[in-house]
């Protein structure tokens, strides 16, 4: 039909707006944000509104999932009630049925007797011929009045009886009585009537009795028949029975039931406490020896009495606890043992290496005038002899850590004065690889109370380490301070790190490749060395990476000694990775502004791709570093989604922001 069809919508094909749809221009992203628009500002208010209903709750819901004891008393509570209540429903069914049964056949034989009695009479009573109308409706009235008045005497106000004219108007002028002071127009129902001036027989119904002295109405059962009285005129008479008794007697059986009920509730709550405090006491009481055991109180056990399953269960429980304290002294034992012979021998070494190694600088330094196999052999000798005195070294300082003797000397230090010897110190090293050192951050002072010699050792193995496996690119070391924090990262561009490794990179004679030689002469203890010197600080020492995308380990320490850390003023991710370098360009494509991916090129240098700005102030985290190399995340090669874009998978299989401290969200 004409006229009918819809307008088009802005951003639709074919349809002009004021706008050129295209990149960065509104088009479809412009309809998108306006269709979505109601729903982002609807969520936070739906977010807040749920939390704001949540927050009160929170306490009674952590008691009802924390609470085993309370969860079987009022799902006890909760399943008598249920029970209690179905019991008193059927109880008071079956009173108020036999009550109601019991009146109806007593109320049935009554009214029959009186109906019977009111036919007698009518027929005994001759009637009077040659009066007129009114005279004889005089006479009607007076006989039912009497009637009602004889036949309402025998009841005692058991019940209490109406008569009332057959034909419909003014019920007062055509005969209407009643006995007890009934009112007769409210208390006999319209349809009662109905029944009763259309049929033959007795009709009944349960209604409401209401009377003319002001007394309050009360339930009854009305019976009524059509009848002739001695004129031959037809006429209604009802028998009203009231039920008062019979609510009384309803209403104290529910009282009765009630307080039954609730004291049968109560009594099977406290019964269902007491049973099952007797099992949850002695759960709690383990649960809390267990707390007590995994705290290092290996000595706790519980107390067993009885002979039941949960002495079984306790005298099981102490006898895991002896065991696992037996076994654990026996590993301290073991662990104090070998500490000890790998102190006694690093020791004991020293005497003949120094002997060796003063041999071998003579040998080393009369090699001019040996044959060319000979010199090479005293080259080498003196080579592997270095070697040896470093791991004698680290030996011994492992040694010192496992023994808990290591010491830490904390003074006020400028970081910068620390990242410039050992960058002097591994300028050698770097060119010969061809590689040049970065320094970014140095601006300001980066001070803290730190050991100088510990810092200094942490990052040279940092930095040396890097410029060995960043294969001939750019090596970039970054300074930050902010809040109650500094760090160090040490970045490179080189083969980088395969998911899972970053987790033992700070394992003892861990190597990523056990093929690559080892051009610096290292020992495979350095990083389990620096480890123990950050944690000595009270610091973090983290390691990321992704293969092909280089790798970065970040030293983060406290500005005061023993200042427990919040955060980390530097990413454990850098943002030129390969996941935020997507991210980033995904979000110029969706803007329109596509800009190029900063890459770290092959044969020029000179282009970095660290962007130099530094992050923002660090977000309140957990310390990371229980185990070594906790914390620490790999980037894995990209993956193409189900919709052909690229991105990152990461070790943890899945796509949480990374919080400060490096682990991944859950």
């Amino acid at each position: 039909m004409s006229g009918g069809s819809a307008a088009p919508k802005p951003g639709e094909p074919g349809v002009r707006t004021g706008r050129t749809a295209g990149p960065g221009r509104g088009g479809s992203r412009f309809g998108r944000l306006l269709r979505g628009g109601g729903l982002l500002r609807s969520r936070p208010v739906l977010r807040l509104f749920a939390r704001w209903v949540r927050r009160p709750l929170l306490p009674a819901v952590r008691l009802w999932r924390r609470n085993i004891q309370l969860r079987i008393v009022a799902g006890t509570l909760f399943m008598s009630l249920g029970v209690v209540l179905l019991l008193g429903l059927v109880v008071i069914g079956q009173v108020r049925n036999g009550l109601l049964e019991a009146k109806e056949r007593a109320a049935q034989s009554q009214a029959a007797g009186g109906f019977s009695a009111a036919q007698d009479r009518a027929a005994t009573t001759p009637s009077a011929p040659g009066q007129q109308d009114g005279v004889r409706t005089g006479a009607s009235v007076n006989w039912r009045s009497t009637l009602v008045e004889q036949l309402a005497s025998g009841g005692q106000s058991a019940f209490n009886v109406v008569a009332l004219s057959l034909d419909s108007g003014d019920t007062a002028s055509r005969g209407a009585r009643a006995s007890g002071e009934v009112d007769p127009t409210t208390s006999i129902p319209a349809d009662l009537r109905h029944w009763v001036a259309q049929g033959t027989g007795t009709f009944q119904k349960f209604t409401r009795i209401h009377y003319t002295s002001g007394k309050a109405s009360e339930p009854g059962l009305v019976i009524g028949k059509r009848l002739n009285d001695a004129d031959g005129d037809q006429y209604e008479l009802y028998y009203l029975f009231p039920l008062s008794q019979e609510e009384d007697s309803l209403t104290l059986v529910k009282g009765t039931l009630a307080t039954a009920g609730l004291f049968v509730v109560v009594l099977l709550g406290a019964i269902a406490w007491l049973m099952v405090r007797q099992v949850v006491t002695p759960v709690r009481m383990a649960a809390g020896i267990a707390e007590r055991l995994s705290a290092g109180r290996l000595q706790e056990r519980m107390k067993v009495t009885g002979e039941d399953d949960i002495a079984r269960l306790g005298e099981a429980f102490n006898k895991m606890a002896s065991n696992l304290q037996l076994k654990i002294q026996q590993l301290e034992e073991l662990s104090r043992m070998q500490r000890r012979f790998v102190s006694d021998v690093s020791h004991e070494l020293r005497t003949p290496l120094t002997t060796v190694r003063m041999a071998a600088d003579v040998i080393h330094e009369a090699r001019v005038d040996f044959d060319p196999i000979t010199a090479r052999s005293a080259e080498l000798l003196g080579d592997q002899l270095d070697r040896f005195e470093s791991l004698l070294s680290d030996l011994l300082e492992i040694s010192r850590f496992d023994a808990g003797a290591a010491a830490l000397e904390a003074e006020p230090i400028d970081l910068r004065q620390v990242v410039r010897r050992v960058i002097g110190g591994a300028e050698p090293l770097a060119e010969r690889k061809g590689t040049r050192i970065v320094v970014l951050g140095d601006q300001q002072p980066v001070v803290a109370e730190a050991d100088a010699r510990r810092v200094e050792r942490v990052l040279r193995n940092l930095v040396v380490n890097a410029v060995e496996h960043g294969e001939g690119r750019d090596v970039v070391v970054k300074l930050a301070a902010a809040g109650g924090a500094v760090a160090v990262a040490v970045r490179d561009y080189g083969v980088g790190l395969k998911p899972g490794e970053a987790t033992r990179v700070f394992n003892r004679f861990w190597r990523a490749d056990p093929a690559r030689a080892r051009t610096t002469g290292g020992t495979g203890l350095g990083l389990s060395i620096a480890v123990e010197d950050a944690r000595l600080h009270g610091g973090w020492l983290q390691a990321w990476g992704e293969p092909g995308g280089g790798s970065q380990f970040r030293l983060t320490l406290p500005r005061t000694a023993d200042e427990p850390l919040r955060g980390s003023p530097i990413p454990l991710e850098p943002e030129d990775s390969r996941r935020n370098r997507e991210q980033t360009a995904g979000r110029d494509r969706e803007s329109g502004r596509l800009t190029a991916v900063p890459a770290q090129p092959a044969g020029d240098r000179s282009a970095l791709a660290v962007p130099p700005r530094l992050p923002g102030p660090p977000r309140a985290t957990v310390d990371p570093t229980a185990l070594p190399g906790s914390g620490a995340r790999v980037v894995a090669r990209t993956t193409t989604d189900g919709n052909g874009g690229t991105g990152p998978a990461t070790a943890g299989g899945n796509g949480h922001p990374e919080r400060e401290d490096g682990t991944r969200g859950r």
